[in-house]
């Protein structure tokens, strides 16, 4: 287990993250998100030990992890970390990249290993590619492979899939994060993106203001967040009064709606007016106004006209599962 007491670190007399308590199973995934700046980075370089922190303690199974005035290179055999700069010998093939982390004694076993790697970051075709040749989302796929080379205990990725183009991602995530879950490998992961996270990660830390402001069960998190912060980083969120939404309500509260939440009627409801249509694919999200002049996220099955006044619902059920703020 990874177990994190207390964790605070500065730099240059500016605090970055304050009194941080957490613990990470075998085989976990943590995500950690939050706006940028808020640590997330900071948090896995002082987990690898790149970092110096002056107060608190970090453990893996019992094993001390400290910083670099105790041990000038950070890491070791049981923890990797895959940084946003990938550190590959660029005029090495990719294959080489990876050979270069595993036993030359066993020729059959390491062949067998970088194939299975290829095809679980979808590499197989640049398997004798000169890294230096290769794009900067391919270059991010060679990264991850090599990481995962030895089969660490814990995986440190910090936004593993920012220069890997859209189309590809979902594969990716599938094969990176189902690899991981297979092997029981701990993954704490820094994530901007919910795709990286809600299919994914077991629990979600949020940090924010230097602190720890949530941490849960991911699904958990995502139906009951306790603040608007927390839901804008897994959706499109609302923050709409109880009392538009149900006249009855005896209550003058907030309630967080995601756009996917709520349900259009002709007749009845919260009135708003159409501001904008866009277009997902899938459905439509359109922007509306309220009558209190503060704009609506909401989703359609079909495109809707600028200026028509229509009326939205949400359910009972969705509304007592929020936690009112």
């Amino acid at each position: 287990m990874l177990e994190v007491d207390h964790l605070s670190f500065s730099y240059e007399n500016h605090s970055v993250l304050e009194d941080l308590s957490f613990r990470v199973s075998p085989g976990e995934y943590l995500a950690v998100m939050g706006e940028s700046g808020c640590g997330k980075s900071t948090l896995l370089k002082l987990l690898y030990g790149a970092l110096p922190f002056e107060g608190g303690r970090i453990r893996w199974k019992q094993q001390a992890i400290k910083g670099p005035e105790y041990q000038l290179v950070p890491g070791g055999e049981f923890i990797k970390y895959l940084a946003q700069d990938f550190d590959l010998m660029p005029y090495a093939t990719v294959a080489e990249n990876l050979h270069k982390f595993l036993s030359a004694a066993e020729p059959e076993e390491t062949n067998a290993r970088i194939a299975e790697l290829l095809s679980t970051m979808d590499l197989e075709q640049y398997r004798d590619v000169k890294v230096n040749l290769l794009s900067g989302g391919e270059q991010q796929r060679v990264a991850l492979a090599r990481v995962l080379a030895h089969k660490p205990e814990v995986l440190l990725l910090d936004e593993p899939f920012s220069h890997i183009d859209h189309f590809r991602r979902n594969k990716l995530r599938r094969n990176l994060f189902g690899f991981l879950k297979r092997e029981k490998i701990s993954c704490v992961c820094a994530s901007h993106d919910y795709h990286d996270v809600l299919p994914f990660a077991d629990r979600v830390m949020v940090l924010r203001d230097r602190e720890i402001l949530d941490l849960r069960p991911t699904a958990e998190l995502f139906e009951k967040p306790r603040n608007l912060y927390t839901a804008e980083l897994l959706g499109e969120a609302n923050l709409v009064p109880i009392e538009v939404l149900k006249s009855y309500a005896s209550t003058t509260r907030n309630i967080i709606v995601y756009s996917h939440e709520f349900r259009m009627s002709r007749k009845s409801g919260m009135p708003v007016t159409v501001e904008h249509t866009y277009y997902f694919g899938s459905h439509y999200r359109i922007y509306g106004i309220m009558e209190s002049g503060k704009g609506v996220y909401f989703d359609t099955d079909s495109p809707i006209e600028r200026g028509k006044k229509i009326y939205l619902n949400v359910s009972l059920e969705t509304i007592n599962k929020r936690m009112p703020i």
